[in-house]
């Protein structure tokens, strides 16, 4: 199978005004879709206090990090809200590289306890789909599962990290 996902790196710059992210500052990035693309995007404070503060429906995700030092390791921590917040957000959507995302993202919650496996069901085109709800809440979740291998869960994982990191 193809590569699912084709991530743009952080380009170390301000997606706005294009100044230099230098080591040490303080940033808001996002990702969202363009196209075939997840992408994503850093903004100074300055020009995210004057974007649209992550409300367009596109944005799948928003996070505040720092631009590393050039010799500092790179340390990834995904909050658990952005975790939810991104699988909620990706429910309904049935592009192919979208429902990838969500299982994985699914798969994460459940690790963390944070999501419940309820049941299994087949839906008329012959697919697994597992009914979910997060803990402390009723509200159901369906979560398709697209038989993925194991080196495509570690690709998409492998991408969901790169995003958050931002390859500076």
């Amino acid at each position: 199978m193809t590569k699912e996902y084709n991530i743009r790196k952080a380009t170390g710059q301000c997606s706005a005004c294009r100044k230099c992210l230098e080591p040490g500052t303080e940033l808001t990035a996002t990702v969202t879709e363009d196209g075939q693309e997840l992408l994503r995007q850093d903004f100074c404070d300055e020009c995210w206090s004057q974007a649209s503060g992550g409300e367009d429906k596109d944005v799948l995700c928003v996070w505040r990090t720092r631009v590393p030092q050039p010799a500092e390791k790179k340390k990834l921590f995904i909050d658990d809200e952005l975790l939810v917040n991104l699988f909620e957000r990706l429910g309904g959507d049935d592009r192919d590289s979208r429902i990838n995302f969500r299982y994985v993202l699914a798969l994460a919650l459940m690790r963390k306890k944070l999501l419940v496996y309820d049941r299994m069901d087949t839906d008329d085109a012959g697919r697994d789909i597992w009914t979910m709800h997060l803990k402390r809440q009723e509200a159901k979740h369906r979560v398709i599962d697209p038989k993925l291998t194991v080196d495509q869960i570690a690709e998409v994982i492998a991408n969901l990290g790169e995003i958050m990191e931002g390859e500076f």
